[in-house]
């Protein structure tokens, strides 16, 4: 397996600066890259690393171009980043790791499903009735689809996936739960990717609706009735109840969790392990959890925190008596 670092920059651009008959036989991070991979820079306050590497070819950004010449070859591109995962999706096509279109012969099809031809359904995967895959989506193996369930055009959906399951919702009845059926789908747009054993519920009247280009990392889950923006992305084991309502350009670090009926604005990221109570309204950057520590000062702050009602009482009486500002 190999490619020429020539072939690289005709296909996907950049400034080759070096031999371009150059040939790399693998991808590899810059402190392990050996002469015959390709690795990248993207920091170029890393540029120090630059004389450590045994890279054959780098990939760079222009300030960082001039150091990583004089050591050898390099790809000179606007992104490195960006380029170095255009330069993966190279490699998989020419090295035959696309998935073949068809419906693996183990998997499940139920009548009235549809599957666009250009489509890889993979191993034991199920497809309810009245479902819809788009042109060119992959299905790992092991997916399950659910009746009238959509997925859009150039899906990528990992194995253990389920799309379309019920979501979570029962009445209670004199302290017994009476079920309420699920009634909705799941409607994923164009260009969304599901990782391994993400469940996204589908909507109890309406359907859950994830849009264009959402990423979604393994062991996710989304509740029924949410509604997810376009190119918002979500690291492994976040967890958003039903009926939240999450903007486009969003993020959620791994293990956030979002509470339901909830609306969360465009462009707002939130850290990990972050917990959302609370609609937020004003794009930003937002953490809420209470910072590890050794468990002793963790269980003296608990029990501090209390006590804040009645400290801020006191702090208001205090402030009343004495003719200053009130707390807010």
């Amino acid at each position: 397996m190999s490619l020429r670092i020539g072939a690289i920059v005709e296909a996907l651009g950049g400034e080759l600066r070096g031999d371009a008959d150059r040939v790399v036989t693998r991808l590899a991070p810059l402190e392990s890259a050996q002469p015959d991979e390709l690795s990248f820079l993207v920091d170029p306050r890393l540029a120090h690393r630059l004389a450590d590497t045994h890279a054959g070819c780098i990939i760079v950004g222009p300030a960082g171009a001039a150091a990583a010449s004089r050591r050898g070859d390099c790809i000179v591109a606007d992104n490195p980043h960006l380029y170095f995962a255009r330069v993966t999706q190279l490699w998989r096509r020419a090295h035959g790791g696309t998935p073949r279109a068809g419906v693996h012969p183990t998997a499940v099809v139920e009548e009235g499903a549809r599957i666009d031809p250009s489509a890889s359904i993979g191993a034991q995967c199920f497809i309810g009735r009245g479902a819809r895959i788009g042109a060119g989506t992959v299905l790992k193996p092991r997916v399950t689809v659910g009746e009238d369930c959509v997925i859009g055009a150039r899906g990528l959906i990992q194995s253990g996936a389920v799309i379309g399951g019920d979501g979570f919702g029962f009445a209670p009845d004199e302290g017994r739960w009476e079920r309420i059926e699920q009634l909705g789908a799941v409607r994923l747009g164009d260009d969304v990717e599901v990782g391994a054993n993400t469940c996204i519920d589908r909507g109890a009247l309406q359907d859950t609706v994830i849009e264009d280009g959402v990423k979604l990392d393994n062991l996710i889950q989304i509740g029924h009735n949410c509604h997810i923006g376009k190119h918002t992305a979500m690291a492994g084991c976040v967890g958003v109840a039903g009926s939240a309502r999450i903007g486009a350009h969003c993020t959620v670090g791994g293990a956030g969790m979002i509470l339901g009926h909830l609306t969360i604005v465009d462009h707002v990221h939130i850290s990990s392990a972050s917990i959302v109570t609370r609609s937020i309204l004003k794009p930003g950057h937002y953490t809420g959890f209470f910072p590890i520590d050794d468990n002793g000062s963790w269980e003296k702050n608990a029990a501090a925190l209390k006590h804040i009602h009645a400290l801020r009482d006191r702090v208001r009486a205090l402030e009343k008596r004495l003719g200053g500002p009130s707390l807010a």
